[in-house]
């Protein structure tokens, strides 16, 4: 019999990256993903790499997702990554992204909205730093800036259309049209 990974355990899941164990369960684990956010795994999955085990045991310590938060946002803070809470609007928990090609021949790709949703928010995350960047550099003149700060304007407009995923108002994209 296998040995039952224990809270605190670090793998690297093929589609989420590194995560760390947070909550092991009868059906599953829970487990905190850096890139991902939290995510439920059956304990029968097998596409991740244990990096660091911690063996389950009754005195194992118990590790709370307010712990892996900690943990990660000191890591973010540390390689200068960008860190906000943003909420997934609730209707959308447990739904799947199906893109379905035209040739049935093809094969369709299934994505849990809550990963697609985490992707969207590091792209808003990353046109903000690139945003502060060109704004406060100090070789590009006032008119470059706005030159440019327009592009990111657009950029913006274009992801509204992923505004129904979030599920405060205050976390939506604004384009030019607001």
């Amino acid at each position: 019999m296998e040995k039952e990974l224990g809270p605190g355990t670090r793998i690297d899941h093929d589609k989420y990256g590194e995560g760390i164990i947070s909550s092991v369960s009868l059906a599953g684990y829970e487990v905190f993903f850096a890139r991902g956010g939290k995510m439920e795994l059956s304990i029968s999955n097998k596409d991740f790499e244990v990096l660091d085990m911690v063996e389950s045991t009754d005195e194992s310590p118990k590790v709370s997702i307010a712990d892996l938060e900690k943990v990660f946002n000191y890591f973010l803070l540390q390689t200068g990554a960008t860190i906000e809470n943003v909420d997934f609007a609730d209707k959308w928990t447990g739904g799947t992204l199906l893109l379905k090609p035209h040739d049935e021949k093809l094969k369709p790709h299934e994505m849990p909205l809550e990963s697609f949703f985490h992707k969207i928010v590091m792209v808003r995350d990353r046109l903000r730093v690139l945003e502060q960047n060109i704004n406060s550099h100090p070789k590009l003149t006032d008119e470059d800036k706005v030159d440019l700060q327009q592009y990111i304007t657009r950029i913006y407009g274009s992801l509204t259309s992923f505004n129904v995923m979030f599920k405060n108002k205050e976390d939506h994209f604004v384009g030019t049209g607001k």
